[in-house]
C-alpha cells in the first residue's frame, strides 16, 4: 500500500492499473530497488454491502513466506479501503480449503521497482505468456505518474472489473 494514506482513519490504497505487453524481465531487474517475489492468492467470499467488497488470502514468498488476510472495499475505481493482517501458515492452509467454488488460485510473480519517485509493481501471471499487469501506487487520485518508456501499455484498466484479481480467480483471462 502506498505511503499509509488514510481516509476516516482507515487505510486506503490508491493505484492505477494497466494491461501491458509482457515486459523484458532483464530490463526490469536493472531498475532501482528491484525485488521479485512469488504470490499465491485465493478468495473465499464476497462480503459487505456492495459489489466492491472482497476478502483474499495471500502467500507472499520472496525467500521467506509470509501470509496475509486482506479485506478491500471500493471507494472509487482506483481507491479502496484496505485492511490487511498477517496470519500464520496454518491459518492460510485452513482457509485455503474455503476457496470460492469455481475459482482458481492466482499464481503470479511480482516485480517491484522504483521509477520517478513511485513504486511500480508488475504482475506476471502463470496463465498468460504475452501480457502482464502494471500497477502504480499513488498518494492521491490526481497525482502525476509516469510509466517506464520500455513498457508497452495496451490499456489502462483501473476500475475495470474484468482485470481485477478477483475476476481472474473466477476464470477471466488477461
Amino acid at each position: 500500500m502506498a505511503k499509509n494514506v488514510t481516509i476516516d482513519g482507515k487505510n486506503v490504497e490508491i493505484e492505477r492499473k494497466f494491461l501491458i505487453k509482457m515486459p523484458d524481465i532483464q530490463k526490469l531487474r536493472k531498475m532501482d530497488n528491484y525485488s521479485e517475489s512469488y504470490i499465491e492468492q485465493i478468495y473465499i467470499s464476497q462480503t459487505g454491502d456492495f459489489e466492491g467488497s472482497r476478502i483474499r488470502f495471500r502467500k507472499y514468498d520472496n525467500g521467506k513466506c509470509v501470509y496475509f488476510k486482506t479485506h478491500k472495499e471500493d471507494i472509487t475505481g482506483i481507491t479502496r479501503f484496505e485492511e490487511e493482517k498477517e496470519i500464520t501458515q496454518e491459518e492460510y492452509k485452513s482457509l485455503s480449503k474455503l476457496k470460492l467454488e469455481g475459482s482458481r488460485a492466482i499464481n503470479k510473480t511480482r516485480c517491484c521497482f522504483d521509477y520517478m519517485g513511485l513504486t511500480v509493481e508488475i504482475d506476471i501471471y502463470d496463465f498468460c505468456s504475452d501480457k502482464a499487469t502494471l500497477e502504480i501506487e499513488l498518494e492521491s487520485e490526481d497525482q502525476q505518474y509516469f510509466i517506464p518508456p520500455f513498457i508497452e501499455v495496451i490499456a489502462e484498466v483501473s476500475g475495470i472489473e474484468k482485470y481485477r484479481n478477483y475476476s481472474l480467480a473466477m476464470g477471466e483471462n488477461l
